[in-house]
């Protein structure tokens, strides 16, 4: 299974880095840096390449969405067709300072951007996950805190996509929680954004996470 990493910023990067040096042949694609592809690549170890968003997009069966908002439109435009692709997006609709939504965007704003990621590419299987961690957790040396593990919160429409995304979530070292379909990322956006202003807020980011508890 070859992974695409679009946008390899802090949490793409991380997450690429993760999946590479579990086996999993990744290559980085989309930074403003193309030094730091590479730099990532090198870290990263013998599976991890470096190309084009086109160019990682094709040649993977995963593509990993990890951008702002506001390049969502040039990045789908870069990365060429995801049709059959197994789509993974984190994409925060966050302000770089956490002070609240992104806005005058051109896109529905009713729907969530996972679903509006699946509007745009219709034959992609679109899954919304990571976005309730942090790249610093994803960054460290374990997802550990203390005897317990984070959960990741995962929601799709294609179950097979589902069952990929929540083996990729458990080699980060989370415990993969499914939210149900893709309608369900409406209420993980919101509370990724409540989750991030809260971190920052109570001056805790990023030692924070979520976990969910069952009895």
């Amino acid at each position: 299974m070859k992974i695409a990493i679009v946008g390899s910023g802090n949490m793409g990067g991380s997450l690429g880095k993760i999946w590479a040096k579990a086996g999993y042949p990744v290559t980085f694609s989309y930074s403003r840096d193309e030094n730091k592809l590479h730099q990532l690549a090198a870290l990263a170890g013998e599976n991890a390449t470096v190309g084009t968003a086109a160019e990682a997009v094709s040649q993977s069966d995963v593509v990993m969405l990890a951008v702002w908002v506001p390049a969502l439109e040039e990045v789908l435009l870069k990365a060429g067709s995801l049709d059959g692709k197994i789509v993974i997006t984190c994409v925060s609709g966050l302000r770089p300072d956490f002070t609240g939504e992104t806005i005058g965007l051109a896109t529905d704003l009713k729907i969530s951007v996972a679903e509006t990621i699946q509007k745009a590419a219709p034959k992609a299987k679109v899954v919304e996950a990571f976005n309730t961690t942090f790249a610093e957790i994803l960054a460290s040396d374990s997802r550990q805190f203390g005897s317990d593990r984070p959960s990741i919160f995962y929601c799709g429409d294609d179950a097979q996509a589902k069952e990929v995304v929540a083996e990729l979530i458990e080699v980060c070292g989370y415990e993969a929680v499914d939210a149900g379909n893709l309608i369900i990322a409406r209420s993980l956006e919101t509370l990724a954004t409540a989750w991030v202003q809260f971190a920052a807020a109570s001056h805790l980011f990023p030692n924070l996470a979520l976990k969910t508890l069952r009895r």
